[in-house]
């Protein structure tokens, strides 16, 4: 019986594992503002609860998803999307590439993408190097951080925030993974690299394109900008007066 990556979140492991990446997203998902925001893959996992967008979707192959399609070819039109969320989807394609672009594709400028990956410099990756599982999450392809961001520099993102989590040993029982959970601080500091899962955080940059912020930002903009000029206008008038 094949077992899937969700399924596998339901284990002990997968368990403690999904608490830290959702505290994770609902930490950073609540700052990043727009219209409209994407989860692609792991449909039962709500990574955008906490975020403020009007219209949110999932997209897999396959239901409970809100969008039943392929990942590799979104059925959105460029430059339209805020934000792209890809919890552990690229790791699970044999073209993470082409799924990284279609990302970069519907992003519009300055929209956001936020990646949870598992770290193969980490006793997970070390586990699924000497293990003989064939089930998720061991049988996929797990993509160092360093090569990631270069692929998210080629396609012209601009990594700006990131971190990893989960220091704890891949323990199958949910009491010494509990017994273990003060490594989480200490390997945050102690060994920065060699977290079991990481996240990245990365902005579209476009060459030679002005960005024009939606009208409420203008709005916002114009209010700090003028807020100085009027403070002075009273000052003088105030002078005026005494004199």
């Amino acid at each position: 019986m094949s077992t899937t990556l969700a399924e596998w979140f339901a284990t002990p492991l997968g368990r403690y594992l999904r608490e830290r990446e959702q505290a994770y997203f609902d930490q950073t998902v609540a700052d990043i503002f727009g219209y409209y925001a994407l989860q692609v893959g792991l449909p039962e996992h709500p990574t955008l609860a906490q975020c403020r967008m009007p219209s949110r979707w999932t997209l897999d192959y396959d239901p409970p998803a809100g969008l039943v399609a392929d990942p590799h070819a979104l059925p959105l039109a460029e430059n339209t999307v805020d934000l792209v969320v890809m919890p552990h989807a690229l790791e699970f394609t044999d073209d993470p590439h082409l799924m990284l672009r279609e990302a970069h594709r519907v992003l519009r400028p300055e929209g956001q993408i936020v990646i949870a990956g598992f770290n193969p410099f980490s006793l997970y990756g070390v586990k699924r190097y000497f293990g003989r599982e064939q089930t998720p999450p061991w049988n996929g392809n797990f993509i160092g951080l360093w090569r990631l961001k270069d692929w998210l520099a080629l396609l012209g993102f601009d990594v700006i925030g990131g971190r990893l989590d989960g220091y704890a040993p891949p323990f199958a029982s949910e009491r010494w993974l509990r017994r273990f959970a003060f490594l989480e601080k200490a390997g945050d500091r102690w060994w920065p690299i060699a977290g079991g899962v990481y996240f990245l955080r990365a902005t579209k940059k476009v060459a030679g394109m002005r960005v024009i912020a939606p009208a409420w930002e203008r709005r916002e903009r114009r209010k700090k900008a003028l807020a100085p000029a009027a403070r002075a206008k009273e000052g003088l008038t105030a002078a005026g007066r005494h004199e």
